[in-house]
């Protein structure tokens, strides 16, 4: 029988506290247990000292700007997730019987989108993001409404003088290309950065930079430790993507904030760092990268 801190609905244990306090460049915290200030007071125990919201939809972004002006130690990001442009376009096919599509169309992401710019206008907003290209599970249908959702948040990003946090699964070389034809945000961050290390080196000559979660401590994920060598220190990010991607040893079980030491422990041994002087450099790039 299984021990009981080990069962996958348990939250792993907290982790030793980092000396040096860094951020949670890339959260969820309103798909997580308990209430936010819970999860911020556990992060802040371990040096955590603070973390981007980041929005997903219309709700989600508004929640996370709300959630950012009630914290000081929460800064937003808000935007249409590369999957959430389709269904709004094509309308929710989990509401579609096959006789009669919901309305969508140009109407509805247009107005979803102005809700996006009215709320990236905000003092505590500090990025458009996560936006990008996901084509793993959005078909081809969805490909040319995702590339326009994606041109159309960079404009945002780049009137507001916001950073832009960038979704990319399956879709290196046009998330690439798109930056380039649109001219990316002068704080252009790629979020749970999954390419190899000649994109990474890339993205370092444009000055990108490039957010490490759980995956980086996996096993058989040396490709990506290979990239994470091949990146510029001072454009280095660290994420839980929470309550996604938890690291190992608890892949699997639910993540938070407060396991962000699990993963920068784990790249400081990959850069032959002391965990202080990664967490010192990660502390200054994303504040550096948000603006706060």
């Amino acid at each position: 029988m299984a021990r009981k801190d080990d069962d996958r609905s348990t939250p792993p244990p907290p982790p030793a506290p980092l000396a040096v306090a860094v951020a949670d460049s890339h959260t969820h915290l309103d798909m997580q247990s308990g209430t936010p200030a819970e999860g911020l007071a556990k992060a802040a125990a371990v040096g955590v000292a603070a973390v981007v919201q980041v929005g997903c939809d219309v709700a989600g972004s508004r929640w996370a700007a709300e959630l950012a002006a009630e914290f000081e130690q929460v800064h937003a990001a808000v935007a249409l997730h590369p999957n959430e442009a389709p269904r709004i376009f094509l309308g929710d096919p989990d509401n579609w019987s096959g006789q009669q599509r919901p309305a969508g169309g140009a109407a509805a992401l247009d107005a979803a989108l102005a809700e996006i710019d009215a709320l990236a206008a905000l003092p505590q907003v500090r990025a458009v993001g996560e936006t990008g290209l996901d084509y793993f599970r959005t078909g081809p249908e969805g490909v040319d409404i995702q590339q326009e959702s994606f041109r159309r948040h960079i404009e945002i990003a780049k009137r507001h003088g916001k950073a832009l946090v960038i979704h990319d699964r399956d879709a290196h070389e046009d998330v690439i290309r798109v930056l380039l034809e649109e001219g990316a945000p002068e704080r252009t961050v790629f979020h749970c950065y999954s390419g190899d290390s000649a994109m990474a080196k890339t993205c370092a000559e444009h000055g990108w930079y490039l957010s490490f979660a759980g995956p980086v401590t996996f096993k058989a994920n040396q490709p990506l430790r290979d990239a994470l060598l091949a990146t510029p220190l001072e454009r280095v990010l660290v994420e839980t993507d929470a309550p996604f991607l938890t690291p190992h040893p608890y892949r699997g079980r639910p993540n938070a904030p407060y396991l962000i030491p699990v993963t920068v422990r784990s790249m400081a041994d990959t850069l032959g760092l002391h965990e202080d002087e990664l967490s010192t450099a990660i502390a200054a790039n994303t504040a550096r990268a948000f603006g706060y």
